[in-house]
């Protein structure tokens, strides 16, 4: 079985004899594969631990008779992802409101958080996310819409370039099966990339959205906003939220301004979210609030905010301070 590389990365050679470094050497391809599967860069470090875990609980002989580590790990890994998708689904319809995936910065201002540390310290390379299409928001927030089947088979295929038969020996069907599984999640994933224009046009729009809420300029926001646009809040009952999507441009606008007034102080920035161009707020230091942006033509679409503090651990202050819990008002 190959090991097809993660996007921007080459792949690591298979030894017949496995050497330390290079079974450590796969951790940040599968912490890629992990949290694309997963959406979830905390579920997708505990992913990989147990698949480390599995790696070492075995006999030196077993591991020596394995031609591929990489290879191995990978299918260990995808099939961990199958088990935490299926229960996942249980857990996310117990979460308190809306359930968004993980945002992530731009890997030059990825601090401290993962699985091997904390605090605002240098995060180790190894845990680090490739940001490229594959992570845009509106892409995970798709791929949250899947059965664990479809994602599974979409992202080892179309995105981590492993042929069905491979991918058929990780999900446990026939590879027809998987190409079907496949077919259908690219079908969902064109609503993701109609949300997607070029990244330069979006940088403008969110500045013009920065700056007209920073104004509390409702007519402004209205102007930017798709006239079905939503906004979506996750707070995981640790920070105020919205407990359902706010609907529709205008009431999206009145939201965002009302918010802006009852917390003063607010601070926007505008950052790289999972690749794209977002925006961060920050509350007396602490990163409270990351937002990602769909479109729709030249408007604002969809508005996926986290708010919840621990999705925040890779930001700058990563949501140290209290979040004002006026968000959900």
């Amino acid at each position: 079985m190959s090991t097809p590389s993660e996007p921007g990365d080459e792949r690591s050679d298979a030894r017949p004899e496995p050497s330390l470094s290079a079974v450590v050497g796969e951790r940040r391809r599968l912490i890629n594969l992990a949290y694309r599967m997963l959406g979830s860069l905390a579920e997708a470090e505990d992913a990989v631990q147990e698949t480390y875990a599995r790696w070492y609980a075995m006999p030196r002989s077993r591991q020596e008779a394995i031609a591929s580590p990489g290879a191995w790990l990978t299918t260990v890994a995808a099939r961990v992802c199958l088990d935490v998708l299926g229960s996942a689904r249980v857990r996310r319809e117990r979460y308190v409101g809306e359930w968004i995936p993980e945002p992530l910065p731009d890997r030059t201002e990825w601090v401290g958080g993962g699985a091997a540390g904390g605090g605002d310290g240098p995060v180790d390379p190894a845990d680090r996310v490739t940001l490229d299409e594959s992570v845009n928001m509106a892409f995970l927030v798709v791929l949250e819409s899947m059965t664990p089947a479809e994602r599974v088979a979409f992202i080892l295929h179309d995105v981590f370039r492993y042929p069905f038969a491979e991918v058929a020996g990780i999900v446990g069907r026939s590879a027809p099966a998987c190409r079907q599984l496949a077919a259908s999640a690219r079908r969902r994933v064109r609503e993701a990339r109609a949300q997607t224009g070029p990244s330069a046009e979006q940088a403008v729009l969110v500045r013009d959205f920065k700056e007209a809420w920073e104004a509390k300029d409702i007519e402004a926001l209205v102007g930017l906003l798709d006239p079905e646009a939503a906004l979506i809040t996750d707070g995981g009952g640790l920070a105020g939220a919205a407990l359902r999507p706010v609907e529709g441009g205008e009431r999206v606008a009145q939201y965002l301004v009302h918010f802006a007034e009852k917390v003063p102080g607010l601070v926007l920035l505008e950052r790289t979210v999972n690749g794209r161009p977002g925006l961060v707020a920050q509350h007396a230091g602490a990163t409270v609030t990351v937002a990602a942006f769909g479109l729709a033509g030249d408007r604002v679409h969809r508005v996926w905010a986290v708010r919840n503090p621990e999705k925040l651990r890779p930001w700058p202050g990563n949501g140290a301070g209290t979040p004002p819990q006026s968000w959900g008002g």
